[in-house]
C-alpha cells in the first residue's frame, strides 16, 4: 500500500499541493505559537525601578486578604491603605522620611501621553540625575526626564502652567514630572508610602504589630513601583492571542484538509473503481488513501515545524514592537512545541481523510465505467446525523447555559467554530437549492452560459461545496467576531445611554476633582449636581470565592435626579450609609437581607440591600455612598439642569467652576460618545489575526480545489468548444460557475454569522440588555469580494491552460 501511495502522490501531486501548504503553514503557525506560548513561562524577576537606591520602602497595604476553608484568598484593593501618621511619626525619629507621591499629568500636544508627578525629593531613589539646569525651587517650576524638551520652556499642563527648570537622565520606565516637594502634596494630598533613610532592622522593629504596613527592602522595593505585576498582565493577555490564534490554526486546518481530501476522492471514484476491480478489497483502498494523508503529513509538517522555527523570533520582535509584551520577551529553547506541533499535523491529515477513506472504500467495481458527470450520490446518513446533533448541540448550550457566559470573549470566538462545522457537515443538502435559487434569474437570461452554471453547479455538488467551504469560515468567522464585538460594544452604549439622564457630564482633567472645585460646582446656580467616585466592593461567595464589583459612591438623592437605574427590585432613594445597592450576579440579591463586605480600602462591613440592579451587560457594577467610600476620589460629576434654569447658563458656570483644574464639560450625549466601550488594541489585533489565519486558508483551498477541478474537465472544454462555444465563453462559464460557488459559501458563512448573533441577542435579551444585532456588513463584503477575485481569477487561468489546443483535442480527433 505504502509503494502505491508514493506513486499516488508523485503521479497526482497538483491534488495534494493544497493540503500540503496548508499543514505545512498550519503545522508552521503552532510550532510559532507554541515557542511563543512557551515564552511566556519565563518571565524573569522584574528588579526595583523608581526606588532601586531607597535603603527601606514603607508602604500601605494594597492587598484584601480573606481567610476561607480553602485557604486565603486575596483581591487588590481599590484604593490602599496609606502608611498611618503615627508609623510616620515613630519612623522620623529612625532617619529621614520622604513621603512617594504619584498623579497623572496632561501636558501640550508634543509631551509624552503618559506623564507622571511626583515630588523632586524622591528623585534621587532611582536615582535620577540631572543632565541639564537645576531642580525645582517654587510651584511654578518643574524637572522632566527625558530630552522631549529643554529647560526655559513653559509648559501647559492640567495643573496649571510650570516652568522647565532641568531635565533628568531617562530611566526608560516612565515619563516623569518632578514638582517642588510642598506642590507635590498639594496636588496628591494622599501618600501611600515613603522611603526612610534608616537601618531596615530597625523600620521592621518600629513598624511590628501595626496591621497593614509593610516593610519594603532589596528585590521586594519593586512592590512600590507603580503596576508591578504588568508583564504577569502582559504575559497572561499573550498567552490569550496566542492559545486562540493556535485553536483557530488547527480548526481551520482540519476544516480545510478534510474538504480537499473529500473533494479529491469524489474525483477519483473511478480509480478507486479500476482497483476495486482488479481486486483490491475496501480495506486496501481505505488504507491507500490513509498512507497517502501519511505522507502529506509527514513531509507537510516537518516542513512546518522549521517554518515555526524561523517564524518564532519574528512574532515576538512584532509583538515586542506592538507594546503587547515586555522588553525582555524572547524565544526560549523548549522543544515540546515542535512535537506537539509535528503530532498535530500528522493527526490532522489522518483526521481529515478519515471520512474520505470510507468513502473511497465504498467504492464498487462498477464506478470505472460510470461516464455520468451528475454528483446524485446522497449524503452519508452519519453525517447528516452529526450535522443536525452539532445544531442540536449549540441551541442546547444556548438554552440551559449562563447567558453571561455567551458574552465573554472566549465564548464568542468559539462558538462560531460548532455552527460552522455543523453547516459545512450539511452543505451537501443546501447546496442545490442555493445554486438553484441563486441561478434562478441569470438562467432566464438570453444565451445557454446561465443555464449552464446552473446545471454544471448543481449537478457537480461536491464540487461546489469544496469551493464553498472555505468561503463559509471566512465570510462567517468575519460576521461572526467582528459582528459580537460591534453588538457587545452597542449593547453597553445603550444600557450607559439609558442609564444617564443628567444633561451635562464634568470629568477632571486627570485623576479627581478637589474639593474647592466641588464646592464650586454645586454653587452653580440652576445645577442639580452628583458627584461620584470610583470604588470597590468586596464579596465572599459560597464562602470560598471572594469576587470584586466595581463600586460609584454616590449621594442618594442627586444619584436619582441625574441617572434611571436599571432596577429589578427596591428604590435608589432608599441608599443610605448602611446599605448597598447590589446587582442579579450577587449570590445574595434580595431587597432587605443584610450582607457582608469588604469596601475599596479593606474595611469590613455589614451592610442592607436597598435596591437590585439587573445585571445587563455586566458593567452594572454596585452603589454604595461617599461614607463607604474613604479615599476615593471624585472622578464624574452629573448636572441636571433644574426646571426655569438656562442649560446655556448652567454650562458656563460648569466651565468657570473647572476652569482652573482643567476638567472638561461635555453634554450627556457628548460624553456617552466619548466613553463609549470600543474593542481595545489586543482584542483588535487577535480577532484580525484569526481573520487573517481564515483567509490565508481560504487562499490556499480555492487556489488547489479549482486547479484540482478544472485540470479534470479538459475533456468537458473540449466538447463545448466542439460544440461551437468560443474560448471568451468556455471562460465566461467557468468564472460564472466560481461566482455561483463562492457565493454559495458566502450565504453559508451568513448564516452562521446570523445564527451566532442571534444567539448574543437572545443572550443579551435575557439579561434585560435587548439591542439590534450589528453585522459587519463591509468586513464581510470584502471577505467575499476576495474570495470572488482569488476563485474567479485561478479558474479561469486554470481554464485559460487546459484551452489550450492540444489540450482540448478530444482523443481519436486528426492532429
Amino acid at each position: 500500500m505504502l509503494s502505491v501511495a508514493l506513486c499516488t502522490v508523485r503521479a497526482r501531486w497538483i491534488g495534494f499541493v493544497g493540503s500540503f501548504v496548508a499543514l505545512c503553514l498550519g503545522v508552521g503557525a503552532l510550532t510559532t505559537t507554541g515557542l511563543a506560548l512557551a515564552a511566556t513561562g519565563d518571565a524573569p524577576r522584574r528588579a526595583p525601578e523608581r526606588f532601586a537606591a531607597a535603603p527601606v520602602v514603607v508602604r500601605g497595604t494594597d492587598t484584601l486578604r480573606v481567610a476561607t476553608p480553602i485557604g486565603d484568598r486575596t483581591q487588590k484593593l481599590a484604593v490602599p491603605r496609606a502608611v498611618p501618621p503615627a508609623v510616620v511619626d515613630g519612623l522620623r525619629k529612625l532617619g529621614r522620611v520622604v513621603p512617594d507621591r504619584t498623579f497623572a499629568v496632561r501636558a501640550t500636544p508634543d509631551a509624552p501621553g503618559d506623564l507622571v508627578g511626583h515630588p523632586w525629593s524622591v528623585a534621587a531613589f532611582a536615582p535620577y540625575r540631572i543632565t541639564s539646569g537645576r531642580a525645582p525651587r517654587t510651584a511654578g517650576e518643574v524637572v522632566v526626564s527625558g530630552t522631549w524638551t529643554q529647560p526655559g520652556r513653559l509648559l501647559r499642563t492640567d495643573h496649571g502652567d510650570v516652568t522647565v527648570v532641568g531635565t533628568v537622565t531617562d530611566r526608560g520606565f516612565e515619563h516623569a514630572v518632578f514638582y517642588t516637594d510642598d506642590r507635590a502634596a498639594r496636588l496628591a494630598p494622599r501618600s501611600v508610602q515613603a522611603v526612610v533613610d534608616a537601618a531596615p532592622a530597625a523600620v521592621r522593629e518600629a513598624v511590628e504589630g501595626t496591621p497593614g504596613v509593610h516593610v519594603l527592602t532589596g528585590d521586594d522595593r519593586r512592590y512600590a513601583d507603580p503596576d508591578p505585576d504588568r508583564d504577569r498582565a502582559a504575559l497572561t493577555a499573550l498567552n490569550a492571542l496566542f492559545g486562540t490564534a493556535g485553536g483557530v490554526t488547527a480548526f481551520v486546518s482540519v476544516f480545510v484538509v478534510a474538504s480537499t481530501f473529500a473533494f479529491a476522492v469524489a474525483q477519483r471514484r473511478r480509480e478507486f473503481g479500476l482497483l476495486r476491480t482488479a481486486g483490491a478489497t475496501p480495506g486496501q483502498v481505505r488504507r491507500t488513501v490513509a498512507a497517502e494523508a501519511l505522507l502529506v503529513g509527514v513531509v507537510a509538517s516537518a516542513a512546518g515545524c522549521v517554518l515555526g522555527r524561523y517564524g518564532a523570533p519574528h512574532l515576538v520582535r512584532w509583538t515586542v514592537a506592538e507594546n503587547l509584551a515586555p522588553a525582555w520577551f524572547r524565544i526560549g529553547d523548549h522543544t515540546w512545541p515542535y512535537v506537539a506541533a509535528f503530532s498535530t499535523g500528522v493527526l490532522v491529515a489522518l483526521g481529515g481523510v478519515l471520512a474520505a477513506s470510507r468513502r473511497a472504500g465504498r467504492t464498487g467495481p462498477t464506478e470505472a465505467l460510470r461516464a455520468a458527470a451528475v454528483d446524485n450520490r446522497a449524503m452519508p446518513p452519519g453525517r447528516r446525523v452529526f450535522g443536525v446533533g452539532l445544531l442540536l448541540a449549540a441551541a442546547v448550550l444556548l438554552a440551559v447555559g449562563d447567558p453571561g457566559d455567551l458574552l465573554h470573549r472566549k465564548s464568542y470566538v468559539s462558538r462560531p467554530m460548532l455552527l460552522i462545522t455543523a453547516v459545512a457537515l450539511l452543505a451537501p443538502v443546501l447546496v442545490r437549492p442555493l445554486v438553484r435559487l441563486l441561478t434562478w434569474a441569470p438562467s432566464r437570461l438570453p444565451g445557454a452560459v446561465g443555464t449552464l452554471v446552473r446545471e454544471n453547479a448543481a449537478a457537480a455538488v461536491h464540487r461546489t461545496a469544496a469551493v464553498a467551504a472555505p468561503v463559509l469560515v471566512t465570510v462567517a468567522l468575519a460576521g461572526s467576531l467582528l459582528g459580537a464585538t460591534a453588538t457587545l460594544n452597542a449593547a453597553r452604549t445603550a444600557e450607559s445611554r439609558a442609564r444617564t439622564t443628567a444633561d451635562f457630564v464634568v470629568t477632571p482633567a486627570a485623576g479627581g476633582f478637589d474639593a474647592p472645585t466641588l464646592t464650586a460646582l454645586r454653587g452653580v446656580p440652576g445645577a442639580e449636581v452628583s458627584a461620584t467616585a470610583s470604588s470597590a466592593v468586596y464579596v465572599l461567595e459560597d464562602g470560598v470565592s471572594l469576587v470584586r464589583s466595581e463600586a460609584r459612591a454616590a449621594g442618594p438623592g442627586a444619584l436619582a435626579a441625574t441617572s434611571r437605574l436599571p432596577l429589578a427590585a427596591g428604590r435608589t432613594a432608599d441608599l443610605d450609609d448602611g446599605s448597598i445597592i447590589v446587582n442579579e450576579e450577587w449570590a445574595q440579591h434580595t431587597v432587605g437581607r443584610r450582607v457582608r463586605v469588604w469596601l475599596g480600602d479593606g474595611t469590613r462591613r455589614t451592610l442592607r440591600i436597598a435596591a437590585v440592579l439587573r445585571t445587563g451587560t455586566g458593567d452594572n457594577g454596585v452603589y454604595i455612598t461617599p461614607a463607604n467610600a474613604a479615599g476615593a476620589d471624585v472622578d464624574r460629576v452629573d448636572v441636571a439642569v433644574r426646571d426655569g434654569a438656562d442649560p446655556g447658563a448652567v454650562a458656563a458656570g460648569l466651565r468657570t467652576a473647572v476652569a482652573a483644574d482643567g476638567g472638561r464639560v461635555r453634554t450627556a450625549a457628548g460624553w456617552i460618545a466619548a466613553t463609549a466601550p470600543r474593542t481595545d488594541r489586543t482584542t483588535r489585533l487577535g480577532l484580525l489575526l484569526v481573520l487573517g489565519i481564515g483567509l490565508l486558508y481560504t487562499a490556499i483551498s480555492l487556489v488547489n480545489t479549482m486547479v484540482m477541478a478544472t485540470s479534470e474537465r479538459v475533456r468537458e472544454f473540449a466538447i463545448l468548444r466542439l460544440a461551437g462555444a468560443t474560448r471568451w465563453q468556455v471562460l465566461r462559464l467557468v468564472a460564472a460557475e466560481a461566482l455561483t460557488a463562492v457565493t454559495v459559501g458566502a450565504v453559508l458563512g451568513l448564516l452562521v454569522a446570523v445564527l451566532d448573533l442571534a444567539a448574543m441577542w437572545a443572550a443579551l435579551h435575557t439579561l434585560s440588555a435587548p439591542v439590534p444585532v450589528h453585522l459587519p456588513w463591509q468586513a464581510m463584503a470584502m471577505a467575499s469580494a476576495a474570495c470572488v477575485l482569488l476563485a474567479t481569477t485561478t479558474t479561469a487561468t486554470a481554464a485559460h491552460l487546459a484551452l489550450r489546443p492540444r489540450a482540448t483535442r478530444p482523443a481519436g480527433s486528426p492532429e
